[in-house]
């Protein structure tokens, strides 16, 4: 028996009996999350270190709170002697919302542990704290710090430049600067291909994107690309936000990875959402209808929507909240934005404001740029609650992080209501969210964050 137990430190395949951890990482590449899983949870309660940070990628990979608490304790768990725990661990409290000091200083100490020990995608989220909380580090400067990883040569250390200039909104002013970066990490670091295609979208470089699509196809069929990253791609090119949509060739890499991995079949659907000469309606129901099937809690937050608006499928308030809830429990944080419309305006026959201060709320501090806008209307209309000019005017100004004509227009009309009295209480209150929030927003931080994250491994490496 301890013969045994010295081989699986070697190699988890080694006595027969045993589940096997290659298994598991095999059936987590391929999309079968619950025989990964499984196998993954026989191996954790072993006390297998790396099949812990298996489980508890998967725990994190559904969004559910409850889940997420689990992930931590077991990412703690396996902490002790792993540094990709170490790392893994760092990240997730590092992106923890309404994170206390302790754990931020937390996740600093593990993200440079883990550094130390070789772990790669710790300088990013460490990038991240830096900007997001930076009265909890007042000695750091974000940028020098950056500076300073990228004299030292280290790799991640150019994305996380990326990062910065996403988060401080001065991307478009830097498109040479990433593209130089990225394509010297490109063959190491596939994010890039991400980054590359916004670049080109953005610069309207047609031929240079055609060009990147057939290296991103090649590397994909060579297994060097995950189809993860061929989905976000995908995505890049359809967004007209960045500049001319190539929508034909976004949807041609999604029906080429979605039977590997079924997010894509969402990703397909939101794509004949916005482009509805690509396909019918039927056809769009069935790509949601493949996605709900494996479990997408996108695909519970696409129907939601499309019951909500009444566009594409008829309107329907009862399945709209359904399908949202499911969604919203899921962590879909867009869910709660259209849970609180539908409770703002009474969709289900009666206002009901609280619901929808909660889910609203909710919704804004998870980084939905919409939200606060709504926050400030439902406050200052007062349909089914009380007038609250001074809560209307801190989400009015909140919702100026994403400004609009009507935004503009309630904000002036909110400011000239207020009396000095009422300004400074609106004042100290919106110190106090966004305090709460992090002193640069979760809109931009989560986007940018999201933009440049490298994708959890898929389980321990193959090797172990």
């Amino acid at each position: 028996m301890k013969l045994c137990g010295l081989a699986l430190a070697v190699t988890l395949a080694g006595c027969a009996g045993l589940p096997d951890q290659r298994l598991a990482n095999e059936a987590l590449k391929r999309g079968d999350t619950a025989l990964a899983e499984r196998t993954y949870r026989q191996l954790a309660d072993l006390g297998y270190s790396e099949a812990q940070v298996g489980l508890a990628d998967i725990q994190v990979e559904t969004r559910d709170p409850a889940q997420l608490k689990q992930a931590e304790d077991t990412y703690r768990a396996a902490a002790q002697i792993s540094p990709r725990a170490q790392a893994r661990l760092g990240r997730l409290l590092a992106s923890k919302p309404n994170s206390s000091e302790a754990e931020r200083k937390e996740a600093q100490t593990l993200l440079k542990q883990a550094f130390a020990n070789g772990e790669g995608n710790t300088l990013i989220p460490l990038a991240m704290l830096y900007l997001q909380y930076p009265q909890s580090f007042p000695e750091i400067n974000a940028q020098q710090q950056v500076d300073q990883w990228r004299s030292a040569g280290y790799p991640e250390a150019g994305l996380a430049q990326v990062l910065l200039y996403r988060t401080q909104n001065s991307y478009d002013q830097h498109l040479d600067d990433v593209e130089k970066i990225c394509k010297a990490a490109l063959a190491s670091t596939d994010i890039c291909y991400v980054e590359l295609a916004t670049v080109y979208q953005k610069r309207g470089q047609a031929d240079q994107r055609t060009a990147l699509i057939d290296q991103l196809k090649a590397a994909y069929q060579r297994g060097a690309v995950p189809a993860t990253r061929v989905d976000s791609v995908a995505r890049v090119l359809a967004d007209s936000s960045l500049g001319q949509t190539d929508e034909q060739t976004a949807q041609a890499l999604l029906e080429q990875v979605a039977p590997n991995n079924p997010g894509s079949w969402v990703s397909l659907a939101q794509l004949l959402y916005d482009f509805p000469e690509l396909g019918d309606t039927d056809k769009l129901l069935e790509y949601i209808d493949n996605g709900r099937n494996t479990e997408q809690p996108r695909a519970e937050l696409l129907l939601g929507r499309l019951y909500y608006e009444g566009k594409v499928v008829p309107a329907d308030a009862q399945k709209a909240e359904s399908h949202l809830l499911a969604a919203a429990k899921a962590g879909e944080i867009s869910a709660h934005y259209y849970l609180g419309q539908l409770y703002r305006r009474g969709y289900l026959g009666t206002v009901e404001p609280q619901k929808a201060v909660d889910h609203l709320l909710n919704a804004a501090r998870g980084g939905q740029l919409s939200a606060d806008y709504a926050l400030a209307q439902l406050f200052s209309e007062g349909h089914g609650i009380r007038k609250d000019l001074v809560n209307a005017w801190v989400f009015g100004q909140l919702a100026q992080a994403n400004p609009s004509e009507q935004s503009n227009a309630l904000v002036a009309e909110l400011d000239a209501q207020l009396n000095p009295a009422q300004k400074a209480q609106a004042q100290r209150l919106l110190q106090q969210e966004r305090q709460a929030r992090g002193a640069i927003g979760p809109g931009p931080a989560a986007l940018a964050l999201h933009a440049v994250q490298e994708p959890a491994d898929q389980g321990a490496e193959d090797s172990l």
